[in-house]
């Protein structure tokens, strides 16, 4: 059995989706800085671990990773340097010296182009940037997501990888963000791509290799 590390398993979409990949039939390990917000969550292995540290202790007899973490609206430029870039550029790391197999990152719509979007978010989308090219430059095989704007609707299933023209449908809530990171991990493919992620009409199991 493959056996799947979570990094932002306390954050919106983590938890959303250590159940998913535990009903997937997925071993899980949740890095978490307070384990016990995790307490409610039966069947998962949790790890304490504090991305501003070292917490390479996680990645032991990891096949596969998911890095869901983000420093939050709430927070300013200084956590979006240490926890959107420096803690994936670590995570990277971690994971190429334990060989990995498939690294899962939730990048954000934008980060493809920092320049293109409103400059409010633009440290955000160039730390996002960032650690999506040094994944992509790290030799582990890697799946990026880049979901639009998030909602906390309950998900439909169905989703597009097309960016809608219309800014106010370049949205998807993230219960779906959470079943397309299962879907990834459940099949062991989409390893080397990228995905925006958008609400659409498509069930993601016709979308998602």
């Amino acid at each position: 059995m493959s056996k799947t590390l979570v990094i932002g398993s306390t954050g919106n979409i983590g938890l959303l989706s250590l159940p998913m990949l535990k009903d997937a039939g997925i071993e899980v390990t949740a890095l978490a800085r307070s384990p016990d917000k995790l307490a409610g969550i039966q069947g998962i292995n949790v790890i304490e671990g504090d991305l501003e540290n070292d917490f390479e202790h996680a990645f032991k007899d990891c096949d596969s990773v998911v890095f869901t973490a983000g420093s939050g609206a709430s927070t300013g430029p200084d956590k979006t340097l240490l926890i959107d870039l420096w803690a994936a550029c670590k995570a990277v790391d971690y994971a190429r010296k334990h060989h990995v197999k498939h690294f899962v990152i939730v990048s954000s719509r934008g980060a493809d182009n920092p320049d293109a979007l409103p400059s409010a978010i633009k440290p955000y989308l160039v730390a996002k940037h960032m650690a999506d090219e040094y994944l992509k430059r790290s030799g582990v095989p890697y799946t990026i997501l880049r979901p639009g704007r998030l909602t906390d609707d309950s998900g439909t299933g169905q989703i597009t990888v097309r960016r809608p023209e219309n800014s106010d449908d370049q949205c998807i809530a993230r219960a779906d963000v959470a079943k397309v990171i299962t879907r990834v991990l459940s099949t062991g493919q989409s390893k080397n791509v990228v995905y925006e992620l958008y609400k659409g009409e498509t069930a993601i199991a016709d979308l998602i290799a």
